[in-house]
């Protein structure tokens, strides 16, 4: 384990460190407290930040880009139940959970910054407290790795993980959801005030066998969070009304996490996830800046 995690530890810090670190240091920029320089304005900024003494004295308008704070505490709600257990492709999605939440510590190290989480396994929940360094975040990374898997059969609970994050109300900082999002909305409520008070990014942690069924005959489909087992018969008229249901549930989420205030990501065990935590976040900061536009 020691080895994947540094191996891991490598590739996240190898390919995002230099890429993707700026004047804010987390996965979601935004406008922080400090005043920055200003800049011509581009159409699409936020009227909000008119810079009118410059304007006034240029004849031209101009806004006030803001420095993020220095500091930023990051906390990491990290989906661990049964259903993350499962994948056909490179790996598992739990492995794939697991390194969402490395290149979150990783990316969000250094400068003063905390990093803490909440894995709920559905049978229990681990808290590691927020806290910053280098030591810290192996050893994190290490004791989330090392968390049991839970017996099959046992139901999570993300919307209950959410509300232990949510009280006591910590300091404003990101706040990171990493699950598969399967099942009920019943998450909703919590993610929608946590984000009220913190930025909010959603990690949606995808397996290609649950978008698409093949047509391979006979199979047994179990359901890791009830225990149930069903034996099917795939059929093109199955395959196909399986996709439909899959991507209605996951356009049903995605406007879910819309209404939260959320940035969405998603992952998927069979693209390199690395590459689409950088199109993600490039994309982020060139919204931000103006240059998307």
């Amino acid at each position: 384990m020691e080895a994947s995690l540094r191996t891991l530890e490598l590739a996240v810090r190898g390919r995002l460190d230099g890429l993707l670190q700026g004047n804010h240091l987390g996965l979601v920029p935004g406008p922080g407290s400090e005043p920055g320089e200003a800049r011509a304005y581009q159409p699409g900024d936020d009227v909000r930040r008119m810079d009118w003494a410059v304007t006034a004295r240029t004849t031209q308008p101009h806004v006030r880009q803001s420095v993020a704070d220095r500091e930023l505490e990051t906390w990491v709600v990290l989906d661990l139940s049964p259903s993350l257990d499962f994948g056909t492709a490179s790996c598992e999605k739990r492995d794939l959970a697991i390194a969402a939440l490395a290149a979150v510590t990783h990316l969000t190290r250094g400068g003063g910054n905390r990093i803490g989480v909440l894995a709920a396994t559905g049978e229990s929940t681990v808290r590691i407290p927020a806290r910053g360094g280098l030591v810290h975040s192996r050893g994190l990374l290490r004791k989330v790795a090392s968390i049991p898997r839970t017996p099959e059969g046992t139901r999570g609970d993300l919307a209950a993980a959410v509300e232990q994050l949510r009280r006591p109300p910590r300091r404003r900082g990101l706040a990171v959801v990493i699950s598969d999002f399967l099942g009920d909305q019943d998450w909703e409520r919590p993610l929608r005030a946590l984000s009220h008070r913190h930025e909010l990014l959603a990690v949606e942690v995808l397996d290609p066998r649950e978008l698409e069924l093949p047509d391979v005959g006979t199979v047994v489909l179990a359901d890791p969070e009830t225990g149930r087992q069903r034996e099917v018969t795939t059929t093109p008229l199955l395959c196909r009304e399986f996709a439909a249901a899959a991507a209605a549930h996951r356009d049903t989420v995605a406007a879910t996490l819309r209404r939260c205030g959320a940035s969405h990501l998603t992952l998927r065990t069979d693209s390199d996830w690395i590459a689409d935590v950088v199109r993600f976040t490039l994309a982020r900061k060139r919204a931000w800046s103006g240059g998307g536009r």
